[in-house]
């Protein structure tokens, strides 16, 4: 059974782009960190659209090539094909935006991993588990690596898969230019020409700019070099046509491009061109594998080839499927597309993952976040504020006995008491947490490590949630409004900037009186003045009416929200579990973040010098526990009574 669409093959790489636009590569300041390599940018172009993808290739066995592995993974690409290679160093590549017509690059692939891929890296279950095999032209330059990718293609062919060729034409990686020439698409060669012909008999699919097939047929004039692939290939060609779209031939070259199957254009501005091609080649292949006429499939190959073009990075600017949906519905409102917030928002929420990975459709987090309350239990039993943070140690050894190393638990801890605890907590699998407000603070101001510019959020883990709450009323004077609201929004401006995602903590009841319209008027604002948070953390309400309008507040706002958390306000245990039974009922409440409810005796006894180290961990992992199964029983309870209504 063919349970995989597609399986890529070739380059692998870990791309540094260059964080500033418009200047030299020799200027540049910062870079981004991307994966990269055309099979590694279709394998997870194709994952975002739906497909069920796979990937062969190599990778070295150290940080960089740990992060494409998991980064992949947090795609749902298939790496069962991707090597871990003992001796050699994964492939790099830094990359600029000079301007809209010059993307300067160097390949850093000197004796790379993925250059070393050969015959025994292809599994023929693995190959024939899938629909489809693409190829790319980079791995046609070297005998080993061709060896590994014909017998990949044989292997598909005998199992009834279909293949295609991404022509995927570097002059230097084929050794016909130097280092500083990576920008370079085009040179002519009669040895490449002859290589790639060899092969093109053994394709379905062959895809190319123009230039690339110019190089594929041994000529610069298109029409006559489409042909003379014609010559040795039946398979479909598609020709890329930069800002006139592409078109596909599917029988006998005419003699001019435009009587070919093309698909519509997109009108957009160009602001990268790098990885445009893998874009596109995404679309098409979804189109394609999925069995959509080429119309359609050009469609799609065009849209995502506009959004690569407008977005920084490569794989990063690829949409999602509801992404697409949504595009080809609505059309282009601005050219730079990656200037449309409404299009920015659904690119955002279809496509972002927390680097840890994780199921967090439940939500179990211990909160150890407060900063002025523990500071009073410290003063109250005589000890230094120093002891604060190897408490907050103990916390995190007790959330980590109740995860356990599994998914769908987290913490909310502070770096200016808790910082050790960060950093221990960082890639355990656990989500976490990080709160930005002074403590206590109306109007909202933030801690002083975040900046006046909120700069501080670049030196953040992106697997940081930033938390922030704000003690927000509908009823706050206009003066009040208007302070905590510029700083929301400035600081949801930062979120984005730094691929870090937001949780939003409003308490309205230490404010003034609430009811149950009261969180959802709150809710509707935030989306008013344009702040979406990834998350939402509530009080407990106390209504099924309060949390009914809650839920459809955010909903209506943003259909793809993380969801919604509960905080505790040092409630007892048995009043947590009232409300938590109350909330369970809707899918949004995802679960609880609590604090004190599970550290506060355990503190004032430590830091009193009354409870030991294990002492303090046992009681709050127990206190923690309970709190989980409380949650997990109302869920499960909500969940039944709810199937026993459908069912009568």
């Amino acid at each position: 059974m063919k349970n995989l669409d597609v399986i890529t093959i070739g380059r692998s790489s870990v791309d540094l782009y260059g964080a500033q636009v418009g200047g030299r590569l020799e200027d540049m300041a910062s870079f981004n960190k991307y994966i990269g390599g055309s099979p590694t940018n279709m394998a997870t172009g194709t994952a975002r659209l739906g497909l069920k993808s796979g990937l062969i290739t190599r990778v070295g066995d150290e940080h960089m090539g740990r992060f494409i592995r998991e980064e992949l993974e947090r795609h749902g690409v298939d790496t069962r094909g991707v090597v871990t290679d003992q001796e050699r160093l994964t492939a790099l590549v830094l990359l600029g935006i000079r301007d809209q017509e010059q993307f300067p690059l160097i390949f850093y692939r000197e004796n790379c991993a993925d250059m070393a891929l050969c015959e025994d890296d292809i599994d023929p279950d693995f190959i024939a588990s899938a629909k489809a095999v693409v190829a790319t032209g980079t791995h046609l330059s070297h005998p080993q690596t061709e060896a590994a990718v014909l017998k990949a293609l044989k292997l598909a062919r005998e199992s009834g898969g279909q293949t295609a060729l991404d022509i995927d034409y570097r002059p230097n990686l084929w050794g016909l230019s130097g280092h500083g020439d990576g920008e370079n698409r085009f040179i002519a060669s009669d040895k490449v020409t002859a290589k790639l012909q060899s092969t093109l008999h053994l394709f379905d699919l062959i895809v190319g700019t123009e230039e690339e097939f110019h190089i594929a047929g041994g000529t610069t004039d298109t029409v006559q070099a489409l042909k003379n692939v014609r010559k040795v290939s039946g398979a479909t060609l598609v020709c890329k046509r930069g800002p006139m779209g592409a078109t596909a031939f599917e029988g006998q070259i005419p003699d001019s491009l435009d009587d070919g199957v093309s698909g519509p254009g997109f009108p957009i501005e160009v602001f990268n061109v790098l990885g445009a091609g893998d874009g596109f080649m995404s679309g098409l292949l979804t189109g394609w594998i999925r069995g959509e006429d080429w119309v359609t499939s050009l469609t799609y190959a065009n849209a995502c080839g506009a959004f690569a073009v407008s977005r920084h990075g490569c794989t990063p600017a690829y949409p999602s499927w509801d992404e697409l949906q949504f595009f080809l519905k609505r059309g282009v409102k601005t050219k730079a597309l990656r200037k449309d917030p409404e299009l920015e928002q659904i690119h955002w929420t279809t496509n972002r993952h927390t680097s840890h990975g994780g199921d967090w459709s439940t939500m179990r987090v211990f909160a150890f976040d407060h900063r002025i309350q523990l500071e009073q239990m410290a003063d109250d039993a005589g000890a230094s504020h120093d002891k604060i943070g190897d408490f907050k140690n103990l916390c995190l050894d007790a959330a980590n006995n109740v995860a356990n190393g599994q998914s769908g638990y987290g913490i909310l801890c502070d770096s200016r008491l808790g910082r050790d605890a960060l950093y221990r907590a960082a890639g355990s699998g656990l989500w976490i947490g990080h709160p930005v407000e002074w403590p206590a603070s109306r109007p909202l101001t933030l801690e002083p490590e975040i900046g006046p510019d909120f700069g501080g959020l670049a030196e953040w883990p992106v697997e940081h949630v930033v938390k922030v709450l704000c003690f927000y009323h509908p009823d706050d004077t206009e003066e009040m409004r208007a302070e905590q609201e510029d700083v929301l929004k400035r600081l949801f401006a930062a979120c984005r900037r730094n691929n870090l995602e937001m949780l939003l903590e409003v308490i309205p009841s230490k404010v003034g009186p609430v009811d149950d319209d009261t969180t959802a008027i709150i809710i509707r604002r935030m989306y008013e003045i344009g702040v979406y948070p990834d998350w939402w953390k509530l009080e407990p309400l106390t209504t099924q009416e309060a949390w009914s309008k809650a839920c459809a507040a955010i909903t209506e706002n943003d259909p793809n929200t993380r969801g919604i958390v509960i905080l505790g306000l040092d409630a007892p245990e048995d009043q947590l579990a009232a409300s938590f039974a109350e909330a369970a009922s809707f899918d949004l409440v995802k679960g609880f973040a609590v604090g004190r409810t599970i550290f506060a005796d355990a503190a004032r006894k430590w830091l009193a010098g009354n409870l030991t180290n294990d002492e303090a961990v046992a009681d709050m992992t127990n206190r923690f526990e309970r709190l989980c199964r409380i949650w997990d029983d109302a869920r499960v309870k909500a969940q039944s009574s709810e199937r026993q209504g459908i069912s009568a």
